[in-house]
């Protein structure tokens, strides 16, 4: 494995970083077809910040299922995990998003992935109408 290289490394242009914030804050807010749009001219459905945190689970975590959807149909990754091992169902659980849990189901979220899963947080807050949810992986 060689040392990164600068000059093949993608500028900071600060234009781009203040672009990138305004997505997320986009993510955070639910504001689904100004999401959408920034999507589909081009921006990445699967875009992180420097936490590890996507798109997908900033809309999730903020309670968006209509946001959640969009990225969803869009290509995000219903299991991709961030930097603390968490998945956007298991954001959604810890906040007892039950609508925006059903869009993750619907469209493959694995309950048992990351750490902690969303099994095991609904577990953590005696959250059995959670657990029920996700079926026999809630058992």
């Amino acid at each position: 494995m060689s040392a990164p290289n600068p000059e093949s490394e993608p500028a900071h242009d600060p234009e781009v970083l203040q672009l990138a914030a305004k997505v997320f804050d986009l993510a955070r807010h639910g504001d689904t077809d100004t999401l959408a749009a920034y999507v589909d001219a081009g921006v990445p459905a699967n875009l992180t910040n420097d936490k590890g945190d996507s798109l997908l689970m900033l809309a999730a975590y903020h309670g968006h299922a209509a946001a959640v959807s969009a990225l969803l149909e869009r290509g995000a990754d219903p299991n991709r995990v961030n930097e603390r091992g968490q998945t956007p169902i298991a954001g959604a659980a810890f906040k007892g998003e039950e609508e925006v849990l059903r869009v993750l189901l619907a469209a493959g979220a694995d309950p048992r992935a990351g750490s902690p899963s969303a099994v095991d947080t609904a577990r953590m807050f005696g959250r059995e109408d959670l657990l029920a949810l996700f079926g026999p992986a809630g058992s």
